[in-house]
Parts: C-alpha cells; sequence; structure tokens
C-alpha cells in the first residue's frame, strides 16, 4: 500500500515520498524497508532515529527522522487501524456446514455462517450475519444479537443474552454456573456437605464485548451477571455470579471477580487482580497488576498492593519495606546499651 493511500486512510499528515509502499508492520527495532512502524512510548524514541522501517507513525511534533513519517495525535490506535488494512481479516462466506446440528426451533439470521460441528439448542436466536467457527455450542434459549464471531470450542449457555458485535475468543465460556454451594449442618451419610444453589440469572453481555481466550462469566444464583458495552475481558479471566462490569472497562489477564462484585465505567485492572465479593469498585479506577481489592474503591482512585491502597503511598511502603533491614540495623545502633 502507497503511504499516500495509507495516510489517507488514517487521516495521517505524511511527511516523506507518497509513493514509497509498506506491505506489513513491524517493530522499530527489528522493521525491515517496506515496513511500518510506530513510537508511543518516549523510550523508543533513539529506536526512530535508526529504524529501518519505511515508515513510522508518530505523534504530530515528532521530530524529523531518516524514515518517512505519518504523524498523527495517536499513533497507536493509528497503528491499530494500519494492521486491518495491512492484514485484512479472513473471510467466512455464509453457509451451515453440514455437520453442524440446528434446532428445528432455533431461529439463524441472515448470512450467518456457522462452522463444523457447531451445535445450537432450542429457541436459541442468532441475529443476523453471525460467524460460528467449528464446536461452537449455544445453548437452549440464549439470544444473541447480530455480528456475533465466536471462534472455535466457545460455549453460550442457556438463556443468556448477548448484545450486538459481541467477540468470543477461543474457550470462552458465558454462563457457566456460579459457584454457589450451601453447607449441610450434619449432612446424612452419603450426603453431600455442599449442597449445590441452582444458578437461575443469566449472563448479559451488551453490545461491541470482547471475551478472549478461557474466560469464564457465571451465571447469577438470581438476577443477572452484567457485562457493559465495550467491555474487553482478557485471557483466564473469571467473572463471579451477580457481578456488574461497567461500560468500557478492562479487565486484564487472570483478573478474578467474587460474586456480586459491582464495577464501574472506564476502569483498569491489571493482570491478576483479584477482587472480593460484594465489592464497589468505583468509575475511572486503576488497580494495579497482582493487587487485592479487600472492599470498595472510590471513582478515580489508583490502588496498589494486597491489601490495596493508594497507589503513592504504595510506592513509598514497598520502597520502604526493601530497605528494613538496613533500618533495623540503624534503629539497633541508636538503642542504649544495658
Amino acid at each position: 500500500m502507497k503511504l499516500s493511500v495509507l495516510a489517507a486512510h488514517l487521516g495521517a499528515t505524511l511527511h516523506g515520498d507518497p509513493e514509497a509502499e509498506v506491505t506489513s508492520a513491524a517493530g522499530l527495532e527489528e522493521a525491515v524497508p517496506g515496513q511500518i512502524a510506530f513510537v508511543a512510548n518516549p523510550k523508543y524514541i533513539a529506536y526512530a532515529r535508526t529504524t529501518r522501517a519505511t515508515a513510522v507513525l508518530v505523534e504530530p511534533e515528532f521530530e524529523p527522522v531518516a524514515a518517512a513519517t505519518l504523524r498523527i495525535a495517536n499513533p497507536y490506535l493509528a497503528f491499530a487501524r494500519a494492521l486491518d488494512l495491512l492484514y485484512p481479516a479472513a473471510a467466512y462466506p455464509p453457509g451451515i456446514h453440514p455437520t453442524a446440528v440446528l434446532a428445528p426451533t432455533a431461529q439463524i439470521g441472515e448470512g450467518a455462517h456457522i462452522g463444523a460441528y457447531v451445535v445450537v439448542g432450542d429457541h436459541a436466536v442468532l441475529g443476523p450475519h453471525a460467524t460460528l467457527l467449528p464446536h461452537v455450542v449455544v445453548y437452549p434459549g440464549a439470544h444473541i444479537g447480530s455480528h456475533f464471531f465466536a471462534h472455535a470450542h466457545a460455549v453460550v449457555r442457556e438463556n443468556c443474552r448477548l448484545g450486538d458485535h459481541v467477540l468470543l475468543q477461543n474457550g470462552a465460556i458465558v454462563g457457566s454456573d456460579g459457584f454457589g454451594f450451601a453447607r449441610h449442618a450434619a449432612p446424612e451419610p452419603g450426603t453431600p456437605a455442599w449442597y449445590k444453589i441452582l444458578q437461575t440469572g443469566p449472563a448479559v453481555l451488551e453490545d461491541h464485548v470482547e471475551v478472549q481466550a478461557n474466560a469464564c462469566i457465571d451465571r447469577a444464583t438470581v438476577g443477572e451477571t452484567r457485562i457493559g458495552a465495550g467491555v474487553k475481558i482478557d485471557n483466564l479471566v473469571q467473572v463471579g455470579h451477580g457481578s456488574n462490569v461497567g461500560a468500557d472497562t478492562l479487565l486484564c489477564a487472570q483478573v478474578g471477580l467474587a460474586g456480586s462484585s459491582t464495577v464501574g465505567r472506564n476502569v483498569i485492572l491489571a493482570g491478576q487482580v483479584g477482587v472480593v465479593g460484594h465489592s464497589k469498585i468505583g468509575d475511572g479506577v486503576i488497580v494495579t497488576a497482582q493487587s487485592g481489592v479487600p472492599g470498595d474503591v472510590p471513582a478515580g482512585a489508583t490502588v496498589s498492593g494486597s491489601p490495596a491502597f493508594d497507589n503513592v503511598k504504595w510506592l513509598r511502603a514497598t520502597s520502604l519495606f526493601q530497605r528494613l533491614p538496613e533500618l533495623i540495623k540503624e534503629l539497633k545502633k541508636k538503642q542504649p546499651r544495658p
């Protein structure tokens, strides 16, 4: 693709040869002629001066470099859009594979691609232009909007409701049973100590939600589990039963929400964050990686640690923690001798 064409698609200002072409993308250090890279982090500025890339996406005020530059306010977003242009997604034409099993009462919207060994249960509804790749299972009564895309082995359980443009990566499970058990005080012989509580409420995903590989969103004991519009859920995330996640929130890898957690809008829970059940996390909160949230967090806060508290205080505390042996020695020296 010529740089002039790419710049026009992205709305970027081109500094360089408009006839030069790029066919793929790479990082600044690895890029070779014919590739495009980007700079969004100041620590990589030096690499932009020596990169072999044909072109680099940069901010408008970026310094001149040897490579052509496409200048735009958000180079990272522009790079993502460039990838869409340079690496077109695979096309899945409408049709139903002969090995798919579709219940007679299921409703399949126009333009659907139903892959091998897909199963769609009784009274399930798929909106127009759905793509279900091999071994996807949609349980009875599930209701799914338009442009649904499910990669192999994704599952939507009974009576769950999904909006438009929902994307499920491989092995994602929507509506698995919540972890609910009541303990017998004195179980009879042969009776399990833990009595399974029926999980009666669905999981609900609003529009433009993506659930990545092997993440699980539990159905609710009563009521519903709800994931707001635009939420992105990373690999191996666990959303407990009855939780509510606000719009445009990010749940990064291995996040765990215990049951009845409430997470606000535009929240970022970084990798391996754990949230105690019935906690309320306000809008715009950031919880840094491997933190444990023991209770409510006010809107706009950034917290760290386990138990999590204010990030600035946590940074000071961890700095002091590393000096504890030294500080203890100094204190011992100052103690009066008997």
